[in-house]
């Protein structure tokens, strides 16, 4: 009975030293987290070991992530390859239509990223380019011709706008003597005419009665301007001025138009033809709707493909620059010990028990071993 009791004991104390020895251990890992002094004297294993470490942890963690974890190899084989780059792709595609898909107004996308309308800046930019343009094409033909300079299709064209003019003229001349306006300004004419002719003109007014000069002039106008002849000689006259326009040299063109009312008119079409306004008025999609099979079939496709060439060029550059060593230093040094100690126990606080129980059982074992061999010695 003794026997056992001795043996007994011994096992207890043994593992109860052997546990609380490995529990210790544990906890001078983190503990205590700062040095203790007896005056000037620290106590030794003050701070615990990671404490004191913590420093050289700190660097040989951040060695860790950039010598082995990301190194320049393994993110081109996990990140940078054809599986990823077709990924990147889809998404991006599949985002991209949904751009497309917006009813907003242009103006409203805009004022949702505190965006100023941009129709002031591009009418004032489009106002200077026209101003560039202008001065730089009447520097450029100032003293050429237009034969020389019109291109060969425009002159056939206006060649060709000649007889049209020579129609309008005469359609308008006849609508206008054919007007009641026409009548009086012909008898205005004639009066004046007349007055100027003294007794000839008293003596027509005389023979003429009553009757109006304009009555029977008036449709002899009409008939003149409606004449084949009439149209042939106005045509072969605005030929003959045509072909001598064409002698012109651009410098006398630009002195008929001020350059001001030129540039003027300009700004004024093109504006006219863009309607800047109510394009900002337009559903931002409908508006870029004409760049979708572009942007999403081709621009997105090979974007993606020069995106990650031009990181599989430079990735180690990248890295570099990004200093992770010394971030992850930085950030594991900037850690408080105690929540350190919590990463660290949340994620081995099993296996640190095991450790505990198994110096409890080494510790049991060895107190029966010296209770064996204190027996053996007594006896």
């Amino acid at each position: 009975m003794e026997i056992a009791l001795l043996l007994l004991v011994m096992m207890t104390v043994g593992a109860v030293i052997g546990g609380f020895t490995n529990s210790l251990a544990i906890k001078m890992l983190f503990r205590p987290y700062k040095a203790v002094y007896i005056g000037k004297w620290r106590v030794p294993f003050t701070p615990g070991l990671i404490p004191k470490r913590r420093e050289e942890l700190a660097r040989q963690l951040g060695l860790m992530v950039v010598n082995h974890l990301l190194t320049a190899e393994s993110l081109k084989a996990k990140f940078l390859n054809t599986e990823k780059e077709k990924a990147l792709t889809a998404w991006l595609q599949k985002e991209c239509r949904k751009v497309f898909e917006i009813d907003d107004s242009v103006e409203a996308v805009l004022n949702r990223f505190d965006l100023e309308s941009p129709v002031p800046y591009l009418e004032h930019t489009m106002d200077n380019w026209i101003e560039d343009q202008y001065d730089q094409l009447k520097e450029k033909y100032m003293f050429l011709t237009l034969r020389e300079t019109l291109p060969e299709q425009w002159q056939q064209r206006l060649d060709q706008k000649v007889t049209s003019v020579s129609t309008y003229i005469l359609e308008k001349g006849e609508d206008y003597f054919s007007s009641e306006e026409g009548k009086e300004k012909v008898q205005t004419m004639i009066d004046d005419f007349l007055k100027t002719r003294g007794t000839l003109g008293s003596m027509v007014q005389m023979v003429m009665g009553n009757t109006s000069l304009a009555d029977k002039v008036q449709p002899e106008i009409i008939k003149f301007l409606k004449h084949p002849g009439t149209h042939d000689i106005l045509e072969q006259v605005l030929h003959k001025e045509w072909e001598k326009v064409k002698d012109w040299q651009w410098e006398r063109a630009f002195s008929i138009v001020t350059d001001r009312d030129l540039i003027i008119r300009l700004k004024g079409i093109l504006k006219e033809r863009m309607n800047l306004n109510e394009w900002m008025n337009k559903p931002f999609g409908s508006v870029i709707q004409p760049l979708e099979n572009r942007l999403i079939e081709d621009l997105i496709p090979k974007a993606s493909l020069k995106a990650k060439d031009i990181l599989i060029e430079r990735i180690e550059d990248i890295l570099s620059k990004m200093r992770l060593q010394e971030i992850v230093r930085e950030q594991v040094d900037s850690f408080e010990v105690s929540r350190l100690e919590e990463l660290v126990l949340g994620i081995s606080k099993r296996e640190f028990k095991m450790i505990t129980y198994l110096g409890a059982l080494l510790g049991g074992l060895i107190g029966i071993v010296q209770g064996v061999f204190v027996l053996l010695t007594g006896l």
